[in-house]
């Protein structure tokens, strides 16, 4: 009997649980081409705001050792081109399409909801936790319990037919209130985690940060251990379902992240070093690990520790 793949994300079928996630494939024409790939379950936008955001200075991606550094400073072009965008992958794909969003307020939460909405996503993910532009927005969203609140509460007022996702942040000590918080208010699901810092690396040579922007997000599987204890955390607070991801790059990582408790899961900074064909080969380590340990059902291990 094969290990069945497919699964169902509030309602919302996934032919396989790995999906991209927001801002590591950013062209909507190359987004929509991700869709011939047999084992993506499902696509995520960049994330959008109301005024088009230029974005931080190059360099704006660096690898280290055992991971990734990026400010890229959630460039987009707005909420009017973000429709058509959205649209346009819609139109070419026959997987769930998840449109990402990203404001400084609590209102420009709801009116963006509202907007991107029209585009008809499978799902709307609130990103309140972007670790590289609290200089320009303060401290993210997803670090304050009853603020992480009222955004869902707000934005539910307005959208009822599609679901909500909330990516949640590391960075906080209060990850499980606020994912208990944000549940009460009636999230459908939770993304977790975002990357990781800020944190800096720096150049000997010229006595600088290495990124354009300074200080950066860290991603890649240096960040592992700790998005396997936040989706654990997550799992064991709330009954809502889990986007799972942080340094997944093998069949044997989205292993360990569905054990955490993730009924999807994200994979993105392994893009960069094995390209697209990257979720291929973690599916056919994900079944060969399975078999070995006698797996038969991935939902029978989601959660397990």
């Amino acid at each position: 009997m094969s290990l069945r793949l497919a699964v169902n994300f509030c309602k919302v079928r996934f032919p396989t649980p790995f999906i991209v996630p927001s801002g590591i494939v950013v062209n909507p024409k190359e987004i929509s081409k991700l869709s011939q790939i047999k084992g993506i379950g499902g696509l995520t936008s960049k994330s959008y705001s109301t005024l088009p955001r230029k974005g931080h200075p190059l360099p704006n991606l660096v690898s280290f050792k055992i991971g990734y550094m990026n400010a890229i400073g959630l460039t987009n072009p707005g909420i009017k081109k973000a429709k058509r965008e959205i649209q346009f992958i819609k139109e070419r794909t026959n997987k769930p399409v998840i449109a990402s969003i990203f404001a400084g307020q609590l209102s420009e939460f709801a009116i963006l909801t509202k907007e991107i909405a029209q585009a008809k996503p499978d799902f709307i993910e609130l990103n309140m936790s972007c670790p590289h532009v609290d200089d320009e927005f303060g401290r993210p969203l997803a670090c304050d319990p009853l603020m992480s609140a009222m955004a869902v509460a707000e934005v539910k007022k307005v959208v009822k037919n599609i679901p909500i996702i909330a990516k949640l942040t590391p960075n906080t000590p209060e990850l499980k209130r606020v994912a208990f918080e944000i549940e009460k208010a009636g999230v459908d699901a939770i993304s977790a985690i975002n990357t990781i810092g800020p944190g800096v690396l720096i150049n000997i040579k010229n006595k600088k940060p290495v990124l354009g922007h300074g200080v950066g997000g860290v991603s890649g599987p240096a960040i592992k251990p700790i998005a396997l204890r936040c989706v654990n955390d997550i799992y064991k607070t709330v009954k809502v379902p889990i986007i799972g991801m942080g340094g997944v790059s093998s069949g044997k990582d989205a292993l360990e992240m569905i054990m955490a408790g993730a009924t999807l899961v994200g994979i993105g900074s392994a893009i960069y070093q094995g390209g697209y064909q990257v979720f291929n080969k973690i599916i056919k380590q994900l079944k060969e690990t399975a078999k070995k340990e006698k797996i038969t059902s991935l939902k029978k291990i989601r959660g397990v520790i």
